[in-house]
């Protein structure tokens, strides 16, 4: 059953702009040019239904006709250039984060850096793991966590250093690191593997590991993390079972981004990171 039959009940439904979207999504790659009655099929509209779709939609620009075929005009596209246009870096992440926190039933986030500060741009919940709350705009010290130790990591290193002359080490927990000269080298370590763990720094009881997000033009705007409890997940379950599911969702992530013109999310110089 097409959608406009299902919806052909509802006084408010205007059939006609349902059959004109079903001519559209009727052409594909692998279906670029058909005759009337395979758009017809193709749409499961009455071909004279489909026919007079056709005609409007090459009157106002949207479809070609030429030797007996139809196809759609580059005009089409601007019927959607105008939502992706207004796309967040949060409207592009948020479906890949809630897809990763179903697969591994741990909460997922996306944050980037503001000064010495991780903002969190995007967050999908599982469990309350944190005694703080955590939202979009929340804002925790960089240098305790796992997506903050990716941005500080991949920063310049003039801006990286001038964070460690700054930086206030407060101690959270008993694992926090102590020195700025420990600091330094877990952040070089971060950016030669590509990823960071923190256990237990912020928090007792809060495990994370994080990588980087890149932009098309390979600068890492913002972190992606998983977050899970110490007495359910071991650091080895985090490399093995956390980190690969992790990583493909940053890939997915990154691959959007090089498609949509999303609006970008403020970087750590306060600008467009994107």
């Amino acid at each position: 059953m097409t959608d406009a039959a299902r919806h052909s009940r509802n006084t408010d439904f205007v059939q006609s702009l349902a059959r004109g979207l079903a001519v559209i999504k009727a052409f594909d790659a692998d279906n670029p040019r058909m005759t009337l009655s395979q758009v017809a099929r193709a749409a499961n509209l009455a071909p004279a239904a489909a026919r007079r779709s056709l005609l409007t939609l090459a009157q106002l620009g949207y479809v070609a006709y030429q030797d007996g075929r139809y196809s759609l005009r580059p005009r089409v596209l601007g019927l959607g250039y105008r939502y992706l246009s207004r796309l967040s870096v949060r409207d592009v992440a948020e479906p890949h984060l809630e897809q990763l926190a179903a697969e591994v039933h741990e909460s997922s986030s996306l944050s980037v850096l503001d000064g010495d500060d991780i903002v969190y741009v995007v967050r999908v919940s599982v469990s309350r793991i944190m005694t703080i709350g955590i939202g979009m705009g929340t804002r925790l010290p960089a240098h305790l966590t796992s997506m903050g130790r990716v941005l500080l990591a991949n920063l310049p290193s003039d801006a990286r250093e001038r964070h460690l002359e700054r930086v206030s080490l407060t101690q959270r927990t008993s694992k926090t690191i102590r020195t700025a000269g420990d600091l330094r080298a877990e952040l070089e370590r971060v950016r030669n593997q590509g990823w960071s763990i923190v256990d237990q720094e912020l928090e007792e009881g809060l495990r994370a590991v994080a990588v980087p997000v890149r932009s098309g033009a390979g600068v890492v705007f913002a972190a992606l993390n998983v977050s899970t409890h110490a007495s359910r997940t071991s650091i080895d379950d985090i490399r093995r079972s956390l980190l690969p599911p992790l990583l493909a969702a940053a890939a997915r992530i990154e691959a959007d981004l090089r498609i949509y013109p999303a609006r970008p999310a403020p970087d750590h110089r306060g600008g467009n990171g994107v």
